[in-house]
């Protein structure tokens, strides 16, 4: 059995810390258990400087408001038997008796139109697998300890997508990553409207920062949304081209028998018909996630909106804002090693 060292961010003065409460519960040999809680206002560099101070061989990281399940750490310790795995990870779920509101959100993190292979961080999706970045989630993540030091921990001018950008790197070196569905941990979405479009945003820039940073293949299929975006900007500007061009064919029938409806308004198949297209996905996705419940569901459809949308947001801002691609000064970090 393995020395682990849970690493726990928090910020300064935080004094109610959900995940070392769901830790004593671990089924794990308490000698064989670190636990550090780093405290600072910046968590990639909070986890990189306990990293530095930790003792265990597999490091496990959770957020101070993840609650890993009794067996989750056990199970996930056992992949490590393999010398190829180097991060092992599962997902996050929503609370049964988390408010409406954060099962309305759940629904949408969990959905595939919305988050497409990463609906796996919020949902038990297929079986253990080989994995990539796409699926593992840093509020529920194990490491070797020795390689991530090796790689010198995650990029700290990235915030968030500091892990995916280090698991990039670890697969192009050949390391195997895991997913494991039962390796859980329980925490709450957001908790107001405001709070979860602001998160969408945020995850958007992360991941544009993350592209311009350490660029790779797998990162294209995050332009949709941003794409998306533009095409709704401009779907005015489609929708007065196809106006206008009709116009011009209806005052053009008194003189032309065939000069009117013909083909020719092809600019309002390039507005309408992606967008009923959209619609059509919405629905169907909505339908699907009845399963979850219809009330919820219903909820969520203008969510599942607001994913792409946000998202496509905050991406666009990550493409321009400016990132330092060197380390940022050392922020105050302190650390309280907590006894089990």
């Amino acid at each position: 059995m393995p020395r682990v060292t849970i690493i726990v961010p928090t910020k300064p003065g935080q004094a109610e810390i959900k995940s070392v409460e769901a830790v004593r519960r671990l089924d794990y040999r308490r000698d064989k258990l670190e636990v550090i809680v780093a405290r600072g206002k910046q968590p990639a560099i909070q986890r990189n400087r306990a990293l530095q101070e930790a003792s265990g061989e597999i490091i496990y990281f959770l957020d101070d408001d993840a609650q890993p399940a009794p067996d989750a750490l056990r199970r996930a310790v056992e992949h490590f038997r393999d010398p190829a795995v180097q991060m092992v990870g599962g997902p996050n779920l929503c609370p049964t008796d988390a408010p409406f509101l954060e099962q309305v959100f759940a629904v949408v993190l969990s959905s595939w139109i919305a988050f497409g292979p990463s609906r796996a961080r919020y949902d038990r999706v297929g079986k253990v697998r080989a994995t990539s970045e796409k699926e593992l989630i840093l509020c529920n993540l194990l490491a070797r300890r020795a390689t991530m030091l090796e790689l010198g921990g995650f990029d700290e001018s990235l915030y968030p997508n500091e892990e995916n950008a280090l698991m990039d790197e670890l697969q192009k070196r050949g390391s195997k990553l895991i997913y494991d569905p039962d390796v859980i941990v329980h925490r709450r979405p957001r908790g107001s409207v405001t709070a979860f479009c602001k998160m969408l945003m945020t995850y958007g820039r992360g991941r544009a920062e993350q592209f311009r940073l350490h660029p790779t293949p797998g990162s294209a299929m995050n332009f949709v949304p941003p794409l998306f975006v533009l095409f709704l900007l401009m779907t005015p500007l489609w929708v007065w081209m196809g106006w206008f061009r009709v116009s011009q064919d209806v005052s053009a029938i008194s003189t032309n028998a065939f000069g009117g409806v013909h083909f020719e308004h092809w600019h309002f198949g390039i507005a309408w018909f992606p967008l009923a297209a959209y619609v059509f996905a919405l629905v169907a996705q909505t339908i699907v996630n009845c399963g979850r419940g219809v009330v919820r569901a219903g909820f969520a459809l203008p969510f599942l909106f607001a994913s792409h949308f946000f998202y496509g947001l905050g991406f666009w801002r990550g493409l321009f804002s400016r990132v330092e691609r060197t380390k940022p000064p050392t922020t105050e970090v302190s650390f309280d090693w907590i006894s089990l």
